[in-house]
């Protein structure tokens, strides 16, 4: 009986198409083809253990099945992250559509002219924002951000600055984990505590303060930056976008640097992502600056023309050298942010920003009017009540069941509004507290100032034309259309860039993405309201490790070249627990990804390079000489297979026995993938840890640059010291800290993967 085949809708190449192509490489069929170019003793021995597949109409009635058993709360938990409105014309006109997310990054400016005018709306949006001189195309979440620029700062201090670098205490506490991660490797001292309390010296290079706090205050950080600077300490500032609406920007106080989301620009929370963090500074760090920057030229009729700017200071041209790994972001996320922007203009953001503030302001009122202490002395969106360990469980008992989700702290608990939130919303958790309380609650409407007049904005901001031209729906459609007419994606033909784009981006493997039962989940949500989550995760989890070959996998990292880092991280903590800390040196092919070396002094790590033959295979004499050489403190070699010339070694078990003698580990960069799947694995050539960019081999559209995703593979000597988190159970206390803001990256997209 006929069942449709997903392959006869999606592999385009016909049989003869397919026998005249085997016939100009000299081959009858494709075994052969693969029996001559796989060596043989590191062929599977065996078909891999997966699922049945399905056909398309299966698949989606599993998936929503699946999403069913996620619960869609009420968020009020917030620390970055929070409901927002997708306009429908951006959502159906740049996320689900292919001609925007199926695009390349833009090397090639000339078929890129339209998604390289929309990064530097972005770019705009976020220099007008903060009141800073320059900001990137994005960076993969706002943890990261805070930590690029701690490193960034600490790369260019001052000889007479030490090593100290002060935290607030009051800053997202997923934030500090992510630093606390990057710190090490890197002798970074963090100091965590009261900016205004603890006492500043040349020990510091920099401050990181959160604007509005952690807890919702609003807090004069002016003195404390111009205290700091005539000290050579240099402050970062983690800002809301929305907030930078009406608060004085931080580049007008003092901010060196200044770093958070844009998520709530339109981008679904999607169980952590994926989202665009930005990165603004000022332009006496254009050189340091991480990630890709877009900038304007002139072409030769005199328009302008954008193009990516300042590379050299990327990890492809600078390598060990580089201070950032950055490379895959997020660009398409970007672009929705900046077309957020666009489409609303600085009038109508400021009434969102303005109406969430109103209504902090009446639930603070209210809630004091019930006898609660609301610790907040001001407000944007957050405010923060004194809360007992019973008066946490009496409200988690209250709410929990009508599907309410707080942020519940130590000793207080926190509620977050957004451009969702309805008076009829606060209404209801005034009533329910009263409930708690065991009081009889009057709602009353009235607002107040949440500030201090001092920290009213006055400056303007997008005052560009593109922020104030496109307010309509039809006005804007044209607009994405014009753009999207300028650039080349696979909605045209294919692009022979690279393994990016070695892959199918199936329509019914995007739907999902932006289903409700998976966009609108929050990434801290409690764990049985994220059932189908976990399924789908635990599911991926166990495919991608039949694939691999390895014990355990770990989704958190973001991206490839985040996967290397993370990889390289678990590396060093097994060596920690193991005794032997001296062992910090990694052996890289002087043919590798810039990512590569880049990653390894992330990590801590001093880089050899080896040699390579004219035809790409590594020279196994200078990397038995160079092992030998650095025995006593071998980390590991990062080989990547089938190599950066497309060439399946002979003699990869050879060169992966040689590191394993001399007592390091194997990290297999996962960038060629697709031409293991199925015929060989990581494992069985001999590695130890592996990245997988979902992005390349496993289905995730490219998007223009990012979103992308870097899930790393372990042997089983390494499953206990894979990343885990500060806010959410994963692993033991092996676990080293996390890597990415989100507990599991960004989530939403392994749906594309897993499908």
């Amino acid at each position: 009986m006929y069942k449709e085949n997903f392959a006869d809708r999606h592999n385009s190449i016909s049989i003869s198409e397919k026998a005249e192509m085997l016939k100009a490489l000299g081959y009858s069929d494709v075994e052969q083809l693969i029996s001559q170019t796989i060596p043989q003793e590191i062929r599977l021995e065996s078909e891999l253990n997966l699922d049945n597949p399905l056909t398309e109409v299966e698949l989606l009635e599993k998936l929503r099945k699946i999403g069913d058993k996620n619960k869609i709360a009420k968020s009020y938990i917030g620390a970055g992250y929070y409901n927002t409105h997708t306009p429908k014309v951006i959502l159906r006109n740049i996320l689900e559509n292919p001609g925007w997310y199926t695009q390349y990054t833009p090397y090639q400016a000339e078929i890129a002219q339209g998604r390289l005018e929309a990064l530097l709306n972005f770019q705009t949006m976020v220099m007008d924002l903060t009141g800073m001189e320059m900001a990137n195309a994005s960076l993969l979440d706002e943890a990261t951000a805070a930590a690029e620029a701690m490193a960034m700062l600490y790369s260019s201090k001052s000889k007479s600055n030490g090593t100290k670098f002060l935290v607030s205490d009051k800053v997202f506490e997923q934030s500090l984990d992510v630093i606390n991660t990057r710190a090490i490797p890197l002798g970074i001292e963090i100091v965590v505590g009261n900016v205004f309390d603890t006492p500043l010296n040349e020990d510091f290079f920099g401050i990181l303060v959160q604007y509005p706090n952690a807890e919702g205050d609003v807090e004069d950080y002016s003195n404390l930056s111009s205290a700091a600077n005539e000290m050579g300490i240099k402050t970062v500032a983690a800002a809301d976008l929305l907030a930078l609406t009406m608060l004085t920007p931080p580049g007008e106080w003092g901010a060196d640097v200044v770093v958070g989301t844009t998520q709530r620009f339109g981008i679904p929370m999607g169980f952590g992502g994926p989202h665009a963090a930005y990165f603004a500074t000022s332009e006496s760090y254009k050189r340091k600056l991480p990630g890709r920057i877009i900038g304007v030229s002139l072409d030769s009729n005199g328009n302008n023309a954008y193009r990516m700017a300042l590379q050299t200071r990327e990890q492809h041209i600078k390598r060990d050298k580089a201070t950032s790994n950055i490379c895959t972001a997020q660009a398409l996320l970007a672009i929705m942010a900046g077309m957020y922007a666009a489409y609303h203009g600085p009038d109508r953001l400021k009434k969102i920003a303005s109406k969430t503030n109103q209504l902090t302001s009446i639930l603070s009122s209210n809630l004091k009017a019930l006898g609660f202490d609301v610790r907040n002395k001001s407000a944007f969106d957050t405010i923060s009540i004194e809360a007992s360990s019973a008066l946490q469980s009496q409200l988690k008992s209250t709410l929990e069941p009508k599907l309410i989700n707080l942020y519940y702290a130590n000793d207080y608990v926190s509620i977050s509004l957004d451009e969702t939130t309805e008076l009829d919303d606060v209404e209801e958790l005034v009533s329910l507290f009263a409930k708690v309380k065991e009081v009889e609650s009057t709602f009353n409407t009235a607002s107040s100032t949440t500030w201090d007049s001092k920290f009213d904005r006055t400056s303007s901001y997008l005052t560009h034309p593109v922020f104030n031209s496109y307010h309509t729906e039809h006005e804007m459609l044209r607009y994405l259309k014009s753009l999207e007419n300028k650039d080349l994606s696979l909605a045209h033909s294919m692009i022979a860039l690279g393994s990016c784009t070695m892959k199918l981006n199936a329509t019914s493997e995007m739907i999902p993405v932006t289903w409700a039962e998976f966009a609108n989940i929050h990434p801290f949500a409690p764990s049985n309201q994220v059932e189908g989550y976990m399924e789908v995760i635990n599911d991926l989890g166990r495919d991608l490790s039949e694939i691999t070959g390895f014990d355990s996998m770990s989704m958190q990292p973001n991206a490839g070249a985040q996967g290397e880092y993370a990889g390289l991280m678990v590396i060093r903590e097994y060596f920690k627990a193991n005794n032997q800390e001296n062992r910090n040196i990694v052996i890289i092919p002087e043919s590798a990804h810039g990512t590569n070396p880049a990653s390894a002094v992330m990590a801590g790590m001093k880089v050899v390079v080896i040699k390579c033959h004219p035809n790409g295979y590594i020279d196994l004499n200078d990397l038995r000489e160079k092992a030998m050489l650095h025995k006593d403190n071998l980390a590991a070699a990062m080989i990547t297979y089938p190599s950066t010339n497309g060439v399946y070694e002979e003699t990869i078990k050879e060169i992966t026995k040689i590191i394993h003698d001399f007592g390091g580990q194997v990290y297999m960069d996962g960038a060629n993938m697709n031409a293991q799947v199925g015929y060989t694995n990581p494992a069985n050539i001999g590695a130890d840890v592996c990245h997988l960019n979902l992005h390349k081999t496993f289905c995730i559209p490219h998007g223009g640059g990012g979103p992308g995703m870097g899930p790393i593979g372990v042997a089983k000597h390494l499953t206990p010291y894979l990343p885990g988190h500060s806010l959410v159970q994963i692993g033991d206390e092996r676990a080293m800290s996390a890597v990415s803001a989100a507990p599991f990256g960004s989530a939403s997209i392994l749906l594309i993967s897993y499908a």
